[in-house]
């Protein structure tokens, strides 16, 4: 089901409503949406997938805005159902009544929503919107929740049977953000990936303001693949609707699995990739790191070289994160990226046994022993596995306040060496007390 219609009518507040949750950005300010952004939705029993868009306008070809409106018309085709989204306190305008002709000339279903309905405040707005000659519409208000049971009552005959009442799940498709400051060809490599233009692009910087969620399978494997807004430098963020989309992106971090971080060949890894790094490290999420417009380098050895030294001094707390040059506008090294991604994923998953990290524990000790501390050496006593993603360790130790933090480091490190969690973030919790596994003076190993 696509949501159309002209700018600020209320498309996303209706897109928000049907999802149950607050997921597409809602602002004054016309345009605030521009790629087409998808999400589950529910009325009563029914189940469906809604597509929000951006709002119609008449537009120049080649313009940001054409491009905006080729996404909105894209969304319609593909839909089962079109909703037309009126403003019921404005009226009908010619510009709704010229996209009503428009979308009839598409052939699919329409139903007209009149918006803004709460109160009686849109009634001849209402009645005015059979003059589009799209049947019977429907009144509701998308921000106070009036009216769904009469959307429901409109939509539920164009519904396939397993999409009333169904309890089914897939399998849990892999999470993957994509990131990264703007212009560094995000969504170009977002629309590589699936292979069809699913987000607009171009040479402005900061077109994507929402973050876009597509659902995608590679090679029978489900992901779900986000697009998000770029992040520019804290103090460069001043106005509003800027703060509500990196705020959104950097919420879609803190809910990925892995994230891929999109760098620009020709300025990669400056102070503000090394944030983001950081960010999605102190999150806890798996790392991959996109070197696009790789056709761009010059010295190819060299800048790669380079990447991977500024990695070692900017990011040790997740050394090794996998490097993958490619060009996303042309294909080069494409391939090589969701390889590295489901490595990732796999390593932010692993778990290892509590008999293997106790017997490497004893070699850490025995190869570099904690430091004293008041003329007594703390004693470690015990690890074990707490949890994955990211992998999390507890350590029980005589006195957790006297490992100082480079051997807390010396211990991450040993640990990512020994078990093979390159690039992954490993988190370690150092725990007062004895072995909690000793049983009648017994020692577990």
């Amino acid at each position: 089901m696509a949501i159309v219609g002209r700018p600020n009518v209320g498309k996303s507040t209706l897109f928000n409503r049907l999802v149950g949750r607050r997921q597409a950005l809602v602002d004054d300010t016309p345009g605030v949406t521009r790629d087409r952004r998808e999400g589950e939705g529910a009325l009563g029993p029914l189940r469906f997938t809604v597509v929000d868009t951006a709002g119609l306008a008449e537009a120049a070809a080649e313009s940001l805005v054409h491009r905006m409106q080729e996404q909105t018309e894209r969304a319609a085709r593909a839909a089962d159902v079109t909703l037309l989204v009126v403003d019921g306190r404005a009226g009908i305008t010619p510009d709704d009544r010229h996209f009503a002709r428009a979308l009839r000339r598409l052939g699919g279903a329409v139903v007209t929503v009149v918006n803004k309905c709460e109160g009686g405040a849109g009634d001849d707005g209402y009645f005015d919107a059979f003059s589009l000659g799209l049947g019977d519409p429907v009144a509701i208000s998308a921000e106070h929740g009036e009216g769904m049971g009469g959307l429901y009552d409109v939509l539920a005959p164009f519904a396939p049977g397993d999409a009333v009442g169904g309890d089914e799940r897939d399998a849990a498709p892999l999470k993957l953000a994509i990131v990264g400051r703007p212009n560094a060809g995000k969504s170009t490599l977002l629309n590589r990936l699936i292979g069809e233009e699913r987000t607009i692009t171009g040479p402005e910087p900061g077109i994507t303001r929402d973050s876009i969620a597509v659902a995608w399978s590679h090679r029978g494997r489900p992901v779900q693949l986000v697009d998000t807004a770029g992040l520019r430098r804290k103090a460069r963020v001043v106005g509003r609707l800027e703060k509500l989309s990196t705020g959104d992106t950097l919420r879609m971090i803190g809910r990925a699995e892995v994230v891929v971080l999109v760098l620009d060949a020709e300025m990669a890894l400056d102070r503000q990739d090394l944030v983001i790094a950081r960010h999605v490290a102190d999150e806890g999420r798996a790392l991959v790191i996109a070197v696009n417009k790789w056709d761009l380098a010059g010295d190819r050895r060299a800048a790669l070289a380079a990447i991977n030294e500024r990695l070692a001094d900017g990011l040790p707390q997740v050394r090794g994160v996998p490097v993958v040059p490619l060009s996303a506008l042309h294909g080069e090294g494409v391939g090589k990226l969701m390889p590295a991604v489901f490595r990732a994923h796999g390593l932010w998953t692993r778990r290892v046994s509590t008999g293997k990290l106790n017997r490497w524990l004893e070699e850490a000790v025995a190869a570099h022993a904690p430091p004293m501390s008041a003329g007594r050496r703390p004693k470690l006593r015990y690890v074990t596995q707490v949890k994955a993603r990211p992998p999390t360790f507890a350590m029980f130790v005589s006195k957790p306040e006297e490992i100082p933090a480079d051997y807390q480091r010396y211990l991450v490190n040993r640990l990512r060496d020994a078990f093979g969690f390159a690039g992954v973030p490993i988190r370690l919790l150092l725990r007062a007390g004895k072995n909690p596994y000793v049983k009648r003076g017994r020692r577990t190993r």
